[in-house]
């Protein structure tokens, strides 16, 4: 590997692992040991961790690194601080839960993308999201296709893609994407609450997908996604009660913890 091909950077608060199982992007995987793929942004990466803790190889040239990964893995935010913020307020559970998926990070996706995934999502494994979204990819490589391309899709082309019920959700909202009803440039200039109000308007979009959209494709951190792991947790924990508004500006990073460590350490339980 040529020197000027890579960046090699120590990222404390960082997993990758922990990143690709957070059910917020569904095109990240390990291809072998140590050694990640990443597909996003219409651009193919890969990252090497190293046997020093926390310290990553990113295939990349330093102009690569810095205008297009950095802010992909939202390496310009201090992580660290939330995390000691979080464990401030003294709450057992999220403590827990921060120490568990202390690498979480939230990725700063592309927007159409986010919207296509989430769409999908909906009562869905992240295994099977996987693999749909590989299928709805295969004929395009690394680029994700745009809602023209799949408007030559039928209903039933998405269904044949393993889509169910959801097809007709993408059918509809590739069609207000290329009408024009759904301004994607329109979208990524509105506040928090106008751009969720906006996306409930579309069909297959309730309040959970239009949270996961904010907080994914638009990088809107107030953003709280509430599915059933969520649900349980507030209801098991916080009696139903549980105040986001105690992390203004950082709940979304708030919930991944909280879904982080309620799907994987306590599945089962």
């Amino acid at each position: 590997m040529e020197k000027n091909n890579y960046v090699k950077i120590h990222l404390p608060d960082f997993s990758l692992r922990q990143i690709a199982d957070s059910g917020q992007c569904f095109r990240m995987k390990e291809i072998s040991s140590s050694v990640w793929k990443v597909i996003a942004l219409n651009k193919c990466l890969q990252i090497q961790e190293e046997k020093d803790p926390s310290c990553y190889i990113f295939e990349c040239t330093r102009r690569k690194f810095e205008e297009i990964w950095s802010d992909y893995f939202d390496l310009g935010r201090d992580y660290g601080k939330i995390k000691a913020n979080i464990q401030a307020t003294s709450d057992p559970y999220l403590t827990t839960a921060v120490n568990y998926g202390y690498g979480i990070r939230i990725l700063q996706q592309d927007l159409w993308e986010t919207i296509v995934t989430f769409l999908i999502s909906q009562q869905n494994s992240i295994p099977r999201i996987k693999n749909i979204v590989a299928k709805l990819c295969e004929p395009y490589g690394y680029q994700f296709p745009t809602a023209t391309m799949l408007s030559k899709y039928t209903e039933d082309d998405f269904l044949a893609l393993g889509l169910g019920y959801r097809a007709r959700y993408l059918r509809s909202i590739v069609k207000a994407v290329v009408d024009g009803v759904l301004n994607l440039d329109e979208l990524k200039t509105m506040d928090f609450f106008n751009a969720i109000s906006f996306l409930k308007r579309f069909d297959g979009i309730g309040d959970k997908v239009a949270n996961c959209i904010a907080l994914f494709g638009l990088h809107q951190m107030d953003a709280f996604p509430v599915d059933t792991w969520i649900e349980r947790v507030i209801d098991e924990q916080y009696g139903r009660n549980f105040d986001k508004s105690r992390f203004p500006g950082y709940a979304g990073i708030v919930q991944q913890y909280m879904f982080f460590y309620q799907r994987y350490f306590n599945r089962g339980k």
